[in-house]
């Protein structure tokens, strides 16, 4: 019984952890979603305990570096992280999914992955 409970944590903190990593460069609770992927895994797993504390103290001192930057850095941090965001959802044909719902079929919404 307690190897089902293992592997039941285990295949839920992954999948919780996978998506909060996936959404982290986008708008909203990625870093959240990773912190409670790792918690729910650090209830059976020792190394998951580890890194979720390693990861909060490094989170910490990132916002804390951050704040203290001058505003012109951390906004082309910011305009960095979003051309991050809109190119991944170009290759992922967001684009022209949503200009098909408006009758907009312009060849350059779509993406070069899924022609």
């Amino acid at each position: 019984m307690l190897a089902l409970y293992r592997t039941g944590v285990a295949l839920l903190g992954g999948l919780v952890l996978t998506l909060g990593i996936v959404l982290i460069p986008y708008p909203g609770p990625g870093w959240l979603i990773v912190f409670a992927g790792l918690a729910i895994l650090a209830a059976e797993f020792h190394w998951a305990r580890r890194l979720l504390h390693f990861l909060r103290a490094r989170y910490t001192a990132w916002t804390r570096w951050m704040a203290r930057r001058h505003p012109l850095l951390r906004l082309a941090l910011y305009t960095c992280t979003g051309l991050v965001v809109l190119a991944t959802l170009w290759l992922l044909n967001v684009f022209a999914l949503v200009g098909g719902w408006f009758g907009l079929h312009y060849p350059w919404l779509g993406s070069p992955i899924f022609t």
